[in-house]
């Protein structure tokens, strides 16, 4: 069973939305329980991400930054050498620099690691830099799940004269319509290549695509999101 014992919860690392640390332990102590409390630590790794990120040792965690905070929980994270690395809302409360930094070192540790992380984030545009497969949930139900390149690759935004969502080429899907007196605008997919409609044919970039599907999912399969817009 998932998570049935010591063995299994010691593959696997967890940050949670709150970066959870113990405000009144030093940046020192937070690593020595640590290691007394995962039998995988590697001190070297541990030491080594605090002196990167030039962080005193001996400094009370509670007098930290939110940023550095979450650096410091991130690191006893890894730092047990998990095969798995869940990340729960890890950077919703940080600043957009402190998200780049905290999303950066993540990068760099799976880069060189190459260990499996799931990333639960509500910010589009991060997950767009630092993940390759997305799944979209809405009232606990998948919207869209892919390689976030494919989906990318089969994504488009097809502004034209207007027109009826049924008089499009065969092969596109109509995910959301939008019309004004004169002119439509269609979020639309194709999986394979079909004939070019008439008209201006654009990637969708991953936050449109993702709030396309949150839109379609609140609405319910009995209707789609088509917005009348008069000028």
């Amino acid at each position: 069973r998932p998570a049935s014992g010591p063995a299994q919860l010691a593959r696997v690392g967890f940050v949670a939305q709150d970066t959870p640390t113990y405000a009144a332990l030093s940046v020192a102590d937070h690593l020595r329980l640590g290691a007394r409390l995962n039998p995988t630590w590697d001190a070297h790794l541990a030491e080594g991400r605090i002196r990167d990120l030039g962080l005193d040792p001996g400094l009370r965690v509670g007098r930290l930054s939110g940023g550095q905070r979450a650096q410091v929980a991130l690191t006893l994270a890894v730092s047990k050498r998990p095969d798995l690395l869940i990340l729960d809302e890890p950077v919703a409360a940080l600043d957009p620099l402190a998200r780049r930094e905290f999303l950066q070192g993540l990068m760099e540790y799976v880069a060189e690691h190459g260990t499996t992380v799931i990333l639960s984030s509500h910010l589009v545009s991060d997950l767009e830099r630092v993940c390759d497969h997305l799944v979209s949930l809405v009232a606990s139900r998948v919207q869209i799940a892919g390689d976030v390149d494919d989906l990318l690759g089969s994504h488009f935004r097809l502004t034209t004269a207007r027109r009826d969502a049924a008089d499009l080429p065969e092969g596109m899907r109509v995910l959301q319509a939008t019309h004004t007196e004169r002119q439509s605008t269609f979020i639309v997919r194709m999986d394979t290549p079909g004939n070019e409609p008439d008209g201006v044919l654009e990637p969708l970039g991953l936050e449109d695509l993702v709030l396309t599907y949150m839109a379609e999912g609140a609405a319910g399969p009995a209707r789609r999101p088509v917005q009348e817009a008069q000028r």
